[in-house]
């Protein structure tokens, strides 16, 4: 693998991260601690192989430009901004949040949770929204390694 094919690799991370996370709300409001618990786990496990992939790829690559114009810069930014302001408040939510359910200070849990799934699932979509545009409807030409 070389180190171009880390953005895929990041999205399809992202991807299952969000699959995971509808997963397993599924599972709880079955009442399916278990299957929660473990579909948590995967969703932090997994997101965590991307946050070291994306390091990764951005200390060997730098930034990486949109070039895209007109409005779609103004959307790609909006989303762009957004995902990282959230991206960087979600680690941790999500850490307090797996915590507080591992020990089983369910009310604590449940309202920390209110907040912490919705802000992951969004960020884990617009993750995938990013790399779409910025890789594949304007891609930035070669990638140059540092």
């Amino acid at each position: 693998m070389e180190i171009t094919d880390l953005p895929a690799v990041n999205a399809t991370l992202n991807a299952s991260s969000a699959v995971l996370l509808v997963l397993a709300y599924r599972a709880i409001r079955s009442r399916n601690v278990g299957r929660h618990r473990k579909l948590m786990l995967s969703a932090a496990a997994v997101s965590t192989v991307f946050l070291a992939c994306y390091l990764v790829y951005h200390a060997r690559v730098g930034s990486v430009h949109f070039t895209g114009q007109g409005p779609v810069r103004t959307v790609y930014f909006t989303i762009l901004i957004s995902h990282t302001i959230l991206a960087a408040a979600i680690v941790p939510l999500v850490l307090r949040t797996l915590y507080l359910g591992l020990k089983r200070q369910d009310p604590q849990h449940r309202r920390l949770a209110r907040w912490t799934f919705p802000l992951w699932l969004y960020v884990s979509v617009t993750g995938v929204v990013i790399y779409t545009m910025l890789y594949h409807l304007y891609p930035p030409g070669p990638i140059r390694v540092r």
